[in-house]
């Protein structure tokens, strides 16, 4: 019998592969298992990857559009070819997922495809792609799993007429009328994609605002843009059921305390209620973990309780986000190496890839007023930033939020253009507990977005300069 593995990872999204290659870095004898035909998981494949493939491609079809007139650019008989979108996208996929298979080599990470399940303490058995089934020993599992689309009840989804996030990165013409249920950030983004070309968009949420969970204000402001744009928004309503046996689908909604029904119609009805773990079929039952009703397997330091078996990303508690898992999966494979792993999940920011972005880090001004906690709150908008204003692109504000004694960074919370990479400079600021004050007296390059970012740390204390 061959020498047992260090380490075996089922699933090969963010978390898994991320934790694979560390793992094989720290001389681990590892192997990832995916039953997808290539690694990279939902993110990568039929997630994050394709869905900004697309949002860059849209957003630059509108701004010629839209804003190139304006700026003195003659663009005249503008069109698109949705199946070069298409293949555009399948490219960047396929490029990247080869690139992972590529640092798996690289690593000496062993690569097998196929459905694996815990089969007792230390075996993970393998139903490979040609319908052979393999026992690997091993002494540490990672459930690295990930989630799926949660399921609308009532509600058929058959990736045609009624989609789910998947099925809305692959079809084949522009809807008429897309109906988007859920108003979080994927139905958004992905609603974002077709209102460009061309789409009439409604959403159904059932709260009474959007992206619930982010800061209010900069949900509010998101709300305003999004309706300029077109979007239609029926918020505090809940859907109970759809016809399809018509030419039309026929979406029937209500009020979300019961009552007041109205029906939709459209071509494309897009369910977007969020995510949950993948987390059956497994074989947990085998090594005595059980997930809660959810189907969420609990961690202490990603340890699930039973002698090494351990849990990270999705399938797990905390936020569905791609680098929350990478984060997560690095961390637990240095715990597997004896060395010290570590996530701090008050700096792990949240973007919404629409246009405006929008970036989120730390506490929200919301759950501090629920808290009772004293802080300050610094703001600038963009129509007070030079580059912005160059640019053409003032819609928004940063927001920061800091401890009105201590004046530590508590949160910061921003929409605008490019928002989604200047977020990184106060995750940076939270990771070294960092002042407003720290953030205000650090130069920023002129002239650029980043400058409103300086300008809101000072207006925490009442300087600002710019406005």
């Amino acid at each position: 019998m061959s020498e047992p593995y260090d380490v075996v990872i089922i699933g090969g999204g963010p978390g898994g592969y991320n934790c694979a290659i560390r793992a094989g870095q720290l001389g681990l004898k590892t192997a990832c298992i995916e039953m997808r035909e290539t690694l990279g998981g939902t993110c990568l494949n039929v997630g994050c990857i394709p869905s900004k493939a697309l949002l860059h491609t849209t957003e630059l079809y509108e701004a010629a559009q839209t804003r190139f007139a304006g700026l003195g650019i003659k663009a005249e008989g503008l069109s698109f070819d949705l199946d070069t979108i298409m293949a555009g996208k399948r490219d960047v996929v396929d490029g990247l997922t080869k690139g992972i298979a590529g640092l798996f080599k690289k690593n000496k990470v062993d690569h097998i495809a196929g459905k694996g399940r815990i089969a007792g303490q230390g075996k993970v058995e393998v139903e490979t792609v040609d319908g052979k089934t393999t026992t690997l020993e091993t002494r540490n599992i990672v459930i690295a799993t990930g989630s799926e689309p949660t399921p609308l009840p009532g509600i058929e989804i058959d990736e045609k007429r009624i989609v789910s996030s998947t099925g809305a990165l692959a079809l084949e013409r522009v809807p008429e009328h897309l109906i988007l249920v859920g108003a979080g950030v994927i139905g958004l983004e992905l609603g974002s994609v077709w209102r460009r070309l061309g789409a009439k968009v409604t959403v159904v949420e059932y709260l009474d605002r959007i992206l619930p969970g982010m800061d209010s204000e900069i949900a509010k402001q998101a709300q305003r843009i999004f309706k300029k744009q077109g979007f239609a928004f029926k918020l505090g309503r809940k859907v109970t059921g759809a016809d399809t046996s018509g030419k039309t689908l026929a979406v029937e909604t209500e009020a979300a305390d019961g009552g007041s029904p109205e029906t939709l119609t459209g071509d494309v009805m897009l369910v977007c209620i969020g995510r949950r773990p993948y987390t059956e079929g497994l074989g947990l039952d085998t090594v005595g973990i059980e997930p809660d009703r959810r189907g969420v397997i609990a961690n202490d330091h990603f340890r699930t309780g039973v002698d090494g078996i351990w849990v990270i990303g999705d399938c797990t508690s905390g936020p569905m986000l791609a680098h929350k898992a990478e984060d997560e999966g690095v961390a637990c494979a240095e715990l597997i190496a004896g060395k010290p792993g570590h996530v701090n999940y008050a700096a792990i920011p949240g973007v919404v890839y629409t246009a405006p972005e929008i970036a989120t880090v730390g506490l929200t001004e919301d759950e501090l007023k629920e808290s009772g906690r004293a802080y300050k709150t610094g703001k600038f908008s963009f129509m007070a930033n030079s580059r912005a204003r160059a640019n053409h692109e003032t819609d928004g504000f940063v927001k920061l939020l800091a401890d009105a004694e201590t004046d530590e960074l508590l949160g910061g919370h921003m929409i605008g253009t490019g928002v989604g990479e200047m977020i990184a400079e106060l995750c940076l600021a939270l990771e070294f507990g960092a002042s407003s004050e720290d953030v205000a007296r650090t130069s920023h390059p002129h002239p650029t977005m980043t400058e409103a970012i300086r300008q809101a740390a000072m207006g925490v204390e009442g300087w600002t300069m710019q406005s």
